[in-house]
């Protein structure tokens, strides 16, 4: 018996359409007849039917190689092609969403998924509000014509949770300065400091795709983890998903020694009345560890100018937007034209009046 891949289309319980979560609302909705849905009626829907209803493919129609997988789209028998990252995606001939399951299955199983808040209008509005503020913005660059493509997708990150502890010894000293008369002394004095104790680090972050670029995804945060809700494959629909590439391990060592050397000068920061610190014991380590994989969501902005693409990003939760905004050389040359002879201008009129004046006296 061939094994089955199962592909999940979230389907309207009332007229068999499809649905995708709507971030303004936080609910599931139906565009074909307006029926709007939570996720606890969702899942009773889907705890109802029957297993046949489940849309599967059999594993000679897929093809998964190591970059690459094709299925065909059950709605209207098109091919898609995905790589081998991505774990949802839409058909680009009808629209119709398919979260494959066996991608999301095992260790590739998000924990925690914080949701879409903000629409891709709202990604939309904030690339054409670059321009306000930014003088230099080429004229024509964010019109809305100029952009390639927008997408809604929930980008793998690992949370590291760290206690570090451990003593820190170290020498404080002070010094005073006085004089009398041709002579100067100074004081010093020397203490011997001890610091003690325990600093949990929750949920510290740290991207785990490599399609992404690390500062773009550190950039638009922080996030808001209080809207951390347990995964359902629901939350994908209408959007795009990618699974992690970067394993746990190689995004831990950076963080740990980032939360150590803050644990570190805590300590020292608790003793700020001494001048120089000197360490004379450190025994700071990490005393407990965990990892939590988690999905965040993130619209991407593709735009094309002058033939050179710009990427931007913007956090799917907190509307933070960030991106390669491109200079105008022409504005750039004219401004500093303008504040060149602007400076000459005041510093020829600071020269005339001092030489009025002077000759006047």
């Amino acid at each position: 018996m061939a094994k089955k891949t199962e592909v999940l289309d979230s389907k309207c319980p009332n007229c068999g359409s499809r649905i995708t979560f709507d971030p303004t609302s936080n609910k599931w909705i139906c565009k074909f007849c307006g029926s709007s849905f939570t996720l606890e009626e969702i899942q009773k829907h889907k705890n109802a039917s029957s297993e046949e209803k489940n849309q599967a493919i059999d594993e000679a129609n897929v093809d998964d190689y190591d970059d690459y997988i094709s299925y065909n789209c059950k709605n209207c028998g098109a091919e898609i092609i995905t790589d081998a990252q991505t774990t949802a995606t839409f058909c680009v001939y009808c629209g119709n969403t398919a979260i494959l399951r066996n991608k999301l299955s095992g260790k590739f199983t998000p924990s925690r998924i914080i949701p879409f808040k903000k629409t891709q209008d709202d990604a939309t509005a904030a690339f054409l509000k670059l321009s306000k503020g930014r003088p230099l913005v080429p004229k024509n660059f964010t019109d809305q014509k100029n952009i390639e493509k927008i997408r809604g997708i929930y980008i793998p990150f690992w949370f590291h949770t760290f206690k570090v502890s451990g003593e820190l010894d170290f020498r404080g000293e002070t010094y005073t300065h006085w004089t009398v008369g041709d002579t100067h002394y100074t004081k010093t004095k020397v203490y011997n400091i001890e610091r003690e104790g325990s600093v949990l680090f929750e949920s510290v972050p740290a991207d785990g795709s490599t399609r992404f670029d690390d500062a773009l995804m550190n950039t638009i945060q922080p996030y808001d983890y209080k809207d951390l809700v347990p995964y359902n494959h629901a939350y994908l629909s209408g959007f795009l998903a990618e699974r992690f590439d970067v394993e746990s391990e190689k995004t831990r060592p950076v963080l740990e020694k980032d939360v150590i050397d803050n644990t570190r000068s805590l300590f020292k920061g608790s003793a700020s009345k001494y001048t120089i610190k000197r360490i004379t014991n450190d025994t700071i380590a990490t005393e407990e560890y965990k990892k939590e994989y988690v999905l965040l969501p993130v619209y991407m902005v593709n735009v094309k100018y002058m033939g050179k693409m710009h990427t931007f990003a913007m956090n799917g939760q907190t509307g933070e937007f960030i991106g390669d905004i491109p200079v105008d050389r022409k504005k750039a040359v004219i401004i500093a034209v303008i504040l060149f002879l602007s400076l000459f201008a005041i510093f020829t009129l600071a020269m005339y009046i001092n030489a009025k004046l002077g000759g006047a006296v």
